[in-house]
């Protein structure tokens, strides 16, 4: 009598969809780039977009930091353009924005054009051209630009032996409004770098195709400089104009936060500024703040609409 073992086989393990492992792979990047993510979505939800939701509300309310906010509606609209401080405020910014921008630009362009070439100690002169965009923004420095500007500063002494008034920039309403500009187009160095940037992708070839045709230096810049570094143009024109909206520090310090003599330095900004911790009017600040916000996005939306009739990009035909 044979005796046989019965052998059980276990059941096989189901095999896992197609797909599954991928998934799961994409699932676990995901997590970690939310991970990575982190810090910054809490700081701008936190930090930037709490803090304007809250602003967005306050500039429909009467708020003065020890009361309750009392709800009014648009009444901080209204009251905004009955006030002659506030568009004293607009007329000062707009003027600086629209000399300012383009001389910083100008300027820019023009040292950047010097200093794309193979000549030696090309490197320290970039570097030095740099340096006041690196300084610049400090308010040490914007309390250097006001001594040198002062009545009988190295500025008012150099200005008197050529045979200038007297009394230095500071104190003269006619002149705080270009020592402004020229500090502003001081700090040319971000804007020259970009612009140094877009000449290197410029191919040499096209200068010598237009040599060769007779072209001179102006004929080249207006023929194929201008348009190639268009994009560029663009870039820096638009983040320039946001910048210059925004000036405060400076404007501040020489002005010594009053809005200068006859209140020609009274930016937005620093406007804005004297109603939200001065006069702790808060409901109205930040009604001014939105205006603001509104302006500039105006403004960008028109930069990019006229973009498609004078920035030229490469491989589009034109």
């Amino acid at each position: 009598m044979t005796l046989t073992a019965e052998v059980t086989t276990p059941p096989a393990t189901p095999a896992p969809p197609p797909g599954t492992a991928r998934k799961r792979r994409q699932a676990a990047e995901t997590r970690a780039g939310y991970a990575f993510l982190a810090p910054w979505l809490l700081g701008f939800f936190l930090l930037t977009a709490g803090p304007m939701l809250a602003s967005l509300y306050l500039a429909f309310t009467n708020y003065n930091l020890f009361a309750p906010p009392e709800f009014t509606g648009l009444e901080n609209f209204r009251l905004l353009f009955k006030d002659p401080s506030y568009l004293k405020a607009w007329q000062v910014t707009g003027t600086y924005v629209l000399f300012g921008t383009p001389i910083k630009l100008i300027a820019a362009l023009a040292v950047a054009m010097l200093l794309n070439n193979r000549r030696r100690g090309k490197g320290f002169y970039r570097s030095s051209f740099y340096m006041p965009s690196l300084v610049g923004a400090s308010v040490s420095i914007a309390i250097v630009w006001k001594a040198m500007f002062i009545d009988n500063g190295i500025v008012d002494q150099i200005g008197q032996f050529f045979g200038a008034p007297a009394g230095g920039w500071v104190g003269d309403p006619n002149r705080t409004m270009p020592m402004l500009i020229l500090l502003t187009v001081w700090q040319f160095g971000a804007p020259m770098v970009i612009f140094l940037a877009g000449l290197k992708q410029i191919p040499n070839e096209l200068y010598e195709a237009a040599s060769v045709d007779g072209a001179g230096p102006v004929r080249k810049f207006r023929n194929i400089t201008l348009p190639m570094l268009s994009p560029v143009i663009f870039f820096n024109l638009l983040l320039e104009t946001i910048h210059a909206f925004q000036i405060f520090a400076s404007a501040f310090i020489i002005s010594n936060g009053t809005g200068g003599p006859a209140r020609s330095t009274l930016f937005y900004t620093l406007y804005l500024y004297q109603r939200g911790f001065q006069d702790f009017r808060m409901g109205y600040a930040a009604a001014m703040a939105w205006v603001l916000v509104v302006v500039i996005g105006l403004i960008t939306v028109l930069f990019f609409r006229s973009s498609k009739f004078w920035v030229h990009y490469s491989g589009e035909g034109k």
